[in-house]
């Protein structure tokens, strides 16, 4: 399906987002399995405990996958030293500068694919040696930037050579038809999968998506420093005046943020507890396993594409 399937070796040209308690080795291993690229969260995770994740999914799947690097949470040489031990290949990144990983990785025969807010900061990737970039819109779930889908993929398209993975906003093969009409090779996605059966999360989450509108999260955290698409309930009402005291910065927002999103993922509690999913959250209907997702998502790409009538 072109050069990101070919680079990476993978079936479909479609990734795993990097969910913070939710892309776990159950999930990473079923999206693989499924010819995708699952891709292993590492944000709050010590790296011994980063390493038995890795041998967990190599015991059940000997197709690609990769991890993501929050740069934000400080420990990344340890996260990066214990990942190319385990001989990791790909790798995404998040919340931070990630320039100063791209050499080592390369040195051990990897690939990296940072996220990026901006067409300004693809391009800063691409000079700087990325072999592809993510490019995320302010729809998606989880941390998010002010460009939308639409508007950045385009962009970025236009002024780099290298890959260009779309995110945020796509639960369906006409967002993935789309994103590939703006320019994109490949798409990212999260809320969809967080509605899998395999997801190893609470019951009780999956249906918050399967609940929820396009009108049902907002964005809270700018002033802060770390803006996040959350579900409005008591925690984001929580999270809000956390962002709205003058005093609270990067890390007493995320020091709230990620272990609500934990005991939410863990625990079922989605009223006192940070939610997050995208905005396209309303296109989800049921509960499904990962590879018919996956398979779903381009049978009816393909049926979008042939029904296209740009003159009518």
């Amino acid at each position: 399906m072109g050069r990101v399937t070919e680079m990476l070796g993978i079936k479909y040209p479609i990734f795993c987002g990097a969910m913070g308690g939710i892309s776990k080795p159950e999930l990473v291993i079923a999206v693989s399995e499924a010819g995708g690229m699952g891709i292993l969260a590492t944000a709050g995770i010590n790296p011994e405990a980063v390493r038995q994740d890795v041998r967990k999914i190599k015991e059940k799947t000997n197709k690609p996958f990769g991890a993501n690097i929050a740069i934000i949470s400080g420990n990344v040489e340890a996260v990066l030293t214990v990942l190319l031990e385990e001989g990791v290949k790909f790798f995404t990144t998040g919340a931070g500068n990630p320039i100063p990983l791209i050499a080592p990785i390369h040195k051990a025969g990897g690939k990296i694919f940072p996220v990026v807010p901006s067409a300004r900061v693809a391009k800063k990737m691409e000079e700087s040696g990325a072999d592809g970039v993510v490019v995320e819109g302010t729809e998606a779930g989880g941390h998010v930037g002010e460009a939308t889908t639409m508007t950045l993929t385009r962009q970025a398209a236009e002024i780099v050579d290298i890959p260009v993975i779309c995110a945020g906003g796509i639960a369906d093969g006409h967002g993935i038809v789309a994103a590939y009409a703006l320019g994109a090779d490949g798409v990212q996605l999260g809320t969809i999968f967080v509605a899998s059966k395999e997801a190893p999360i609470h019951d009780n989450y999956k249906q918050a998506i399967l609940n929820a509108t396009d009108t049902s999260t907002m964005v809270s955290g700018r002033r802060a420093g770390g803006p996040i698409r959350i579900e409005r309930n008591l925690a984001s009402r929580k999270h809000i005046e956390i962002d709205q005291d003058l005093k609270a910065g990067v890390k007493e927002i995320e020091g709230y943020t990620i272990p609500s999103l934990i005991r939410a993922a863990n625990e079922g509690d989605v009223e006192n507890e940070i939610v997050t999913y995208g905005q396209i959250a309303g296109l989800i209907h049921e509960i499904k396993p990962v590879k018919q997702i996956i398979e779903d998502l381009f049978s009816e790409a393909e049926e979008v594409v042939k029904n296209l009538d740009i003159n009518r």
